[in-house]
């Protein structure tokens, strides 16, 4: 009797030890949300985030031996996590604050997601970021620069991008640079649409530019997503202001570009905001009618055989697209969190968070021109910056500025078409 009840307990011992063992198998996986617009006018940048992430997710749960030292690539999965693979739960903002609110609790109460990134427009990461920080969940995002997402009082909260306060520096010092070579850049003009993006992109622009002692000359808002741009477009051939600053997001960056042809408006200057202006459905659709436009960025494929060069070649089998800025910021910001989940050691929020205030990562380690990546007590990235780039002979943009970093010297006045 003895005899059995002792082999019954060491049968129960081993197949609570089995099934303890199925478990820890069965979670070797970090779950991460992915709140983007799939749908709606935004879906080309949303789908390109999208494809952004599933190629780092590759990159992270697959030995890539040729990417060198970059950082997650030379295991298969998280060695600080005993191997474990990364999953990432996608869900569709529809281009609504409400919706990515609605989706980023649906992914943190039913997906039981460790941390969020997302959610490529500012208003929708606005709400959806707020659902995280009252849950305690890390959201990380890459690409959304509206100043004030920093200036909540959020812990959980974190953005590697450069955003709209560094933005003042690049195109003051830029325009200053090309004022020297001869061009004319005192009156300056921004074109914005009323989300919050815009506006308040716009708005620390225009009192970045007044600090310096070059007030905006003229001050441009219409409806995100317009079906009309003639009015705005009939103002500022009125006006002739010597710059152009587009903030716009893609469908608005089209429509201003086939408005502008359709009324003959060329501006001596135009600088694009990144966003739309990089979607490559911009460049597909008016690329050869934008010639000569100016936009901010980060990013750079770099020499053959480089980490960034690489992970270019991926992402262009992958979509069929050159990787532009805004899908690279995406991506670059995913690694980060990644980064953070490995060196946590762990899925558990709290050490996530805790992770993320220590990164302290280099230039080298980045497959995006940042300084580094390192966190103040707001969650901003210290060290972002960005670059001056053109579309130049034909679909493609080169670095232009600062000298320092340029492939080709900038071009004006602006052709168009």
């Amino acid at each position: 009797m003895k005899f059995n009840h002792v082999v019954g307990l060491l049968c129960a011992a081993a197949v609570s030890v089995a099934l303890a063992g199925q478990a820890c198998a069965q979670d070797k996986t970090v779950k991460i949300g992915a709140v983007f617009p799939l749908s709606g006018n935004a879906a080309s940048a949303g789908n390109h985030a999208k494809a952004a992430l599933e190629v780092a997710m590759d990159i992270i749960n697959n030995a890539h031996p040729e990417l060198g030292n970059f950082p997650l690539a030379k295991n298969a999965g998280l060695a600080g996590l005993g191997g474990a693979k990364v999953e990432v739960v996608f869900a569709d903002n529809q281009g609504s604050p409400a919706t990515g609110q609605n989706q980023a609790l649906r992914l943190i109460t039913e997906e039981k997601v460790a941390a969020l990134t997302g959610a490529y427009q500012s208003g929708i990461t606005l709400t959806a970021s707020a659902i995280a920080e009252k849950y305690g969940i890390p959201f990380l995002t890459g690409e959304s620069v509206a100043a004030n997402l920093t200036e909540r009082g959020f812990k959980w909260f974190f953005r590697t991008t450069p955003i709209a306060t560094d933005f003042v520096n690049v195109y003051h010092d830029f325009l200053t640079d090309m004022k020297a070579a001869g061009a004319k850049t005192d009156n300056v003009a921004l074109v914005h649409d009323n989300t919050e993006y815009g506006t308040s992109v716009a708005n620390t622009l225009a009192t970045g530019f007044k600090g310096k002692g070059q007030p905006i000359a003229l001050d441009i808002a219409y409806p995100s997503n317009a079906t009309d741009l003639q009015s705005q477009v009939l103002q500022l051939k009125e006006k002739k202001p010597d710059v152009v600053i587009m903030i716009s997001y893609t469908s608005d960056a089209i429509l201003f570009a086939k408005t502008s042809q359709a009324q003959d408006y060329k501006p001596p200057m135009i600088i694009a905001d990144d966003s739309g202006y990089s979607d490559p459905s911009f460049i597909k659709s008016v690329g050869k009618i934008s010639q000569g436009v100016f936009n901010r960025s980060s990013w750079s494929i770099g020499p053959a055989g480089s980490p960034t060069a690489i992970i270019a070649k991926l992402y262009k089998e992958k979509t069929g697209d050159e990787m532009d800025d805004t899908a690279g910021r995406e991506m670059q910001g995913f690694f980060v969190l990644v980064d953070a989940i490995d060196r946590a050691g762990s899925s558990d929020p709290a050490k996530i968070q805790a992770a993320l205030k220590a990164t302290d990562l280099r230039p080298e380690q980045l497959m995006m021109g940042y300084k580094g990546v390192k966190f103040d007590d707001k969650g901003q990235n210290i060290l972002a910056s960005a670059v001056i780039i053109q579309l130049q002979d034909g679909e493609n943009y080169v670095a232009v500025w600062p000298k320092a970093n340029a492939d080709k010297a900038p071009i004006v006045p602006y052709k168009g078409w």
